[in-house]
C-alpha cells in the first residue's frame, strides 16, 4: 500500500516502535538488574506492541478517522507475506511436537551421542548439537536436550565444562540460523521475499568456515579426557529419525516449504503409529500443542506488521530509506547497517525472531535502493540475530549451562568460537563483496 498521510511525520513516525521497544527492553532489563523471575515477562511483548499501535492511532495525523487508520493497519497486519508466515510457523511447531512426541527427538539425540568417538568429545559435540538443531530447527530445544547431557559426558570424561557448553550452543544456533523450518529462517526469508533454499545455500557457504575453524580448535583444546561416553542405554531408531532428515533433503531440494511441513507432519504420524510410539489422537494433540506454542510468534508478526504499515503512512519508512542512502557510503555500508540493527534488537530483547520481523521491511526497503539480492539480506539478518544470542550474558543457553555445569559466563564466552568466526566471514563476505549474484555484479553499487 502506497498511501500516505498529509503530513509527513519523518523520523517522529518512528516513535511508536522506539515506545514498544522502550517498554518490552527497558522493563526487561530494569527487572533483569533487580534479579525478578522471568524479566521479559513482567511488561508482555503484546501489550508493549498494542500499547505502541494505539498512540500511533490516536496522536498522529488527527484529521485522518480513525476507522481509517485501523484498515490502514490491516492491511499491513493481513498481507500475504504475513499470512503465510502465520500459516508456515504453525506448520513448523506442529512438525516439531509431533516429531517429538513420537521419540524422533529422544532418537536424533541418542544416535549422535552413539556415535561421537572417544576421543572426539567436544567436537563431537558440536557436529551433533549442529545436526540436531538444524533437523528440529529450535535451539531452544536443542539447548535444552543436549545442554544436560554434553555436562555430564563432560564431566564423566574430564572435559572442560564450559567448553562442552559453549560447543553446545554454537551449535544449537547453527541449527536455527539454518534450519529450513526455524522460525528465523521462515521470518527472514518471508520478510525479505527470499526463498528458502537460496538463503540456505549463501548462508551455509557462509557459515562452513566457522563451523569447520571451530571442529578444529575444539579438536586441539579439547582432546584432554579420560574416558569414553557411556552409552549403555541411550536407544534410538533410524526411523524416528527418519521424518527429520525428509523435511531436511526436501527442503534443500526446492519443495515448498508448507508441502514439506505436511510431509513431515504425516511421517511423524504413521511412523509413530506403526511403531507403537503413538496413538492417532495423541499425534493431533502433539500438532495442536506445537502449533499454540508458535501462535505468539503468527500474532505477533501481525501485530508488528500492522504498525509497520501505520508508520510507512506517515512517512517513517520512506525518510528513514532516504535518510540511509544519503547517509550510507554505497551498499557496504548498507549490510553492515541492516545487520547492525538486527544485532542490536536481537541481543536487546533475547527474540531473534522479533528482531527479524521488526527489521525485515526496512532492510527489504533500503536492500531494494542497492540491489541486494533477498537471499543476502535474509541471510544477514539471520546471521547476526542468532550470533549475538551466544555472546551475551543473559540469553537462556548461557543461563542453562552455569545453571547444570556451574561454569560462569567469562568461561564459557572464552569458548565461544563458532559466533565470532561467523560474524568475521560473515563481514569479510560484506567487505569484499563475496557470493553476489549476478544481478548484483552487474548493478554497479
Amino acid at each position: 500500500m502506497d498511501e500516505r498521510c498529509g503530513k509527513n511525520y519523518k523520523a517522529l513516525a518512528f516513535l511508536p516502535m522506539l515506545i514498544f521497544l522502550g517498554l518490552y527492553v527497558g522493563c526487561g532489563v530494569v527487572f533483569t538488574i533487580m534479579g525478578v523471575e522471568n524479566p521479559f515477562g513482567k511488561m508482555p511483548r503484546y501489550v508493549a506492541v498494542m500499547a505502541a499501535i494505539i498512540i500511533a492511532m490516536i496522536f498522529y495525523d488527527r484529521k485522518t478517522p480513525i476507522s481509517k487508520k485501523i484498515d490502514i493497519y490491516c492491511q499491513g497486519a493481513g498481507n500475504s507475506g504475513v499470512m503465510l508466515l502465520g500459516i508456515i510457523v504453525l506448520m513448523a511447531g506442529g512438525f516439531s511436537s509431533a516429531a517429538a512426541a513420537m521419540g524422533g527427538k529422544e532418537s536424533i539425540v541418542n544416535m549422535g551421542l552413539t556415535l561421537i568417538p572417544s576421543h572426539f568429545l567436544i567436537p563431537g559435540i558440536f557436529i551433533v548439537t549442529c545436526f540436531i538443531s538444524t533437523c528440529i530447527g529450535t535451539s531452544m530445544g536443542t539447548q535444552v536436550a543436549m545442554i544436560p547431557v554434553a555436562v555430564a559426558v563432560a564431566q564423566g570424561a574430564g572435559l572442560n565444562v564450559a567448553m562442552a557448553g559453549a560447543s553446545v550452543i554454537a551449535g544449537a544456533y547453527f541449527g536455527d540460523n539454518l534450519s529450513m523450518i526455524s522460525d528465523t529462517t521462515i521470518c527472514a526469508t518471508k520478510g525479505v521475499g527470499a526463498e528458502m533454499k537460496d538463503k540456505f545455500k549463501m548462508n551455509f557457504l557462509i557459515a562452513l568456515p566457522a563451523a569447520v575453524i571451530t571442529i578444529i580448535l575444539y579438536a586441539v583444546l579439547g582432546s584432554n579426557g579420560s574416558g569414553p561416553i557411556d552409552t549403555e542405554g541411550l536407544h534410538y531408531s533410524v526411523l524416528e529419525v527418519l521424518p527429520y532428515i525428509t523435511v531436511l533433503v526436501t527442503a534443500i531440494a526446492g519443495l515448498d516449504v508448507l508441502l514439506v511441513l505436511l510431509i513431515g507432519i504425516l511421517m511423524s504420524g504413521i511412523i509413530g503409529m506403526a511403531m507403537g510410539t503413538i496413538t492417532f489422537f495423541e499425534w493431533t494433540m502433539a500438532i495442536g500443542s506445537g502449533m499454540e506454542e508458535m501462535f505468539f510468534l503468527a500474532v505477533f508478526s501481525m501485530l508488528v506488521s500492522g504498525l509497520i504499515e501505520l508508520i510507512k503512512y506517515y512517512g517513517g519508512i520512506s525518510w528513514l530509506v532516504k535518510t540511509m542512502t544519503e547517509k550510507i557510503k554505497g551498499r557496504k555500508g548498507c549490510e553492515y547497517l541492516i545487520s547492525l540493527v538486527s544485532m542490536a534488537i536481537s541481543g536487546t530483547t533475547l527474540n531473534n525472531p522479533v528482531a527479524i520481523i521488526i527489521t525485515a521491511p526496512v532492510a527489504k526497503e533500503v536492500g531494494s535502493k542497492y540491489k541486494i539480492a533477498p537471499k543476502r539480506l535474509a541471510s544477514l539478518l539471520d546471521i547476526f540475530s542468532c550470533a549475538i544470542l551466544m555472546l551475551v550474558p543473559h540469553d537462556s543457553s548461557v543461563l542453562l549451562v552455569q545453571q547444570y555445569g556451574g561454569a560462569t559466563y567469562l568461561e564459557i564466552v572464552r569458548y565461544a568460537f563458532y559466533p565470532v568466526l561467523l560474524i568475521l566471514f560473515t563481514c569479510i563476505t560484506i567487505q569484499f563483496g563475496l557470493l553476489r549474484t549476478k544481478e548484483e555484479k552487474e548493478s554497479g553499487f
